[in-house]
């Protein structure tokens, strides 16, 4: 039985939301799941989601976890994290006009207006009108806006998700600064909304600062759980409910990978490579890092958006001997997934997959699509799923790299977090791959408990976040990269995937011309 104060995160991802009980000692004291559904696509390429069903399945998770401890009057605060660059819009009386946008989407705005007067002749002076383009095509608001123009009228909140579940818990129109990941006006750098005189503004002629939310710093209070809520999640009314941050940004901050030569590596449905740093440099020229869910921060992530996705779609449509099995002996088809990569060498008898099954801005960029090279009449599932997972480690170490030339600091130590994390044989590939110790957190529920230090600090239970990090985070099992297995990876590395995109860029932008066809 647990004497002291108790945070309740609520960790919202693509495949489920988890409401998870901390003490200040980072261990969990509970824990509840509830599944979600995939995304609905009512035309090919879109993700969506009924907001209220969404809202529910919190609600469930909650419940669920209420239930099953004796400790709920011990819970201190409430904090939420979720998946990035989901959208809801919702009426003057707070209900969601349309389902949510979710991150996944890919439905594009062609033909707004190009951002001009001296905004656009400095953008174009700078070269960057192509990242300005992609910045307006992505825009939820402008598809809204030019496809659904009444509701978009009617819109009278534009809220991510994270605004929007912390709205249905305290009845506020407020949000994490550090939640804002997503094609919204944001200003990177400071933190806040972007000034009026921001290119951004211009390049969503229909968004209005009054459709956005109040933001507050993580760590600070956004309300309080108010009767509504109390009702349908069982949390106690008055529970403060304090700024967290994204879900990625939580994730490396439960990790605790908050020293600058630390990289924490997500492997997720998109996978991530991250690091922390008190100052604010682009990863990627003319891509801004992500707030922290420290508030003085910033990470700098390079993103591979079909990242662990490719797991789920490998065992979709080449799995179903693992999924039969796994029926039968009452497991997870995924750990039989990971019995593949012991009948396959490392290497993959020289298949290499590029995992850009998702377009890009720069590199990749939007004409990317994913490869799998080297083929030959050996070849079985497993070289193809060996081919896979190492794919995605060369591609997180290529971001590495990058985010290393960018900073000038090289990285020593490595932390995995995320779903895929949690199989051994991946933890190997991953240290072999690049060739530094990999590092579990001791904990799978990262985000979670990320959320949960920015409540501890906010609350006031830690002066700072050095301390309640140091405090509530820890490493696990460490995985040693094999020497003679890391050199072989590091010649594949170095003479096939870094060669595959730049040789086969020409080739998609063919293809698309020819066929018409756009990822």
């Amino acid at each position: 039985m647990n004497d002291g104060p108790l945070m309740l995160s609520i960790d919202f991802g693509t495949q489920s939301v988890r409401a998870i009980l901390f003490d200040l000692q980072g261990i969990q004291r509970g824990h509840a799941a509830i599944a979600i559904r995939e995304a609905q696509s009512p035309q090919p390429g879109w993700a969506e989601h009924d907001a209220d069903y969404l809202w529910d399945s919190l609600c469930k998770a909650c419940r669920q976890l209420l239930a099953n401890t004796a400790e709920r009057s011990h819970i201190a605060a409430v904090a939420v994290t979720t998946m990035r660059a989901t959208v809801v819009s919702v009426d003057a009386d707070g209900k969601p006009l349309r389902p949510a946008i979710v991150w996944p989407d890919q439905r594009r705005t062609r033909g707004v207006p190009p951002v001009r007067g001296w905004h656009g002749i400095l953008l174009g002076l700078a070269g960057v009108h192509d990242i300005v383009a992609y910045f307006q095509a992505e825009a939820e608001a402008n598809w809204l806006a030019t496809h659904e123009p009444d509701i978009w009228n009617k819109t009278h909140r534009f809220l991510l998700l994270s605004g929007y579940l912390n709205y249905r818990l305290t009845g506020q129109y407020r949000d994490s600064s550090s939640s804002q990941v997503g094609y919204v006006p944001f200003d990177f750098k400071h933190r806040r909304w972007a000034k009026k005189s921001s290119w951004k503004w211009r390049a969503m002629p229909w968004m209005k600062m009054q459709l956005l939310p109040e933001l507050v710093l993580p760590g600070l209070q956004i309300g309080e759980i108010h009767s509504a809520a109390a009702e349908q999640t069982g949390i106690a009314v008055g529970t403060p409910v304090v700024a967290a941050a994204a879900d990625k940004a939580c994730e490396v901050l439960g990790a605790g990978a908050t020293a600058a030569d630390i990289a924490c590596l997500s492997y997720g449905t998109a996978a991530t490579v991250n690091v922390t740093s008190r100052k604010y440099i682009e990863p990627v020229r003319m891509v801004p890092p992500y707030p922290s869910a420290i508030p003085d921060a910033w990470n700098l992530e390079v993103q591979i958006s079909r990242g662990f996705w490719l797991v789920s779609w490998f065992k979709a449509e080449f799995g179903q001997p693992e999924i039969e099995r796994a029926a039968r002996l009452g497991v997870a088809p995924e750990i039989l997934m990971d019995e593949l990569l012991d009948k396959s060498a490392p290497g993959a008898q020289g298949l290499v997959a590029q995992p850009y099954w998702s377009p890009g801005l720069r590199s990749p960029g939007p004409e990317a699509r994913g490869a799998i090279v080297g083929f030959s009449n050996m070849h079985t599932r497993a070289d193809v799923y060996r081919a896979l997972l190492e794919g995605i480690a060369y591609a997180l170490r290529d971001g590495k790299e990058c985010i290393e030339r960018r900073t000038g600091q090289r990285i020593h130590r490595l932390r995995v977090a995320g779903g895929g994390s949690r199989g051994d044989a991946v933890m190997q590939l991953t240290a072999n791959i690049f060739g530094l110790p990999v590092a579990r957190p001791h904990t799978s529920e990262t985000s979670a408990l990320g959320a949960a230090i920015n409540a501890a600090v906010g609350q006031g239970y830690y002066p700072d976040y050095t301390t309640a990090t140091t405090a509530m985070t820890r490493i696990g099992d460490v995985f040693d990269p094999d020497v003679a297995t890391s050199k072989q990876y590091d010649a594949l590395y170095k003479k096939t995937y870094l060669r595959l995109y730049p040789k086969l860029k020409p080739i998609y932008q063919s293809m698309q011309d020819i066929t018409g066809f756009r990822p």
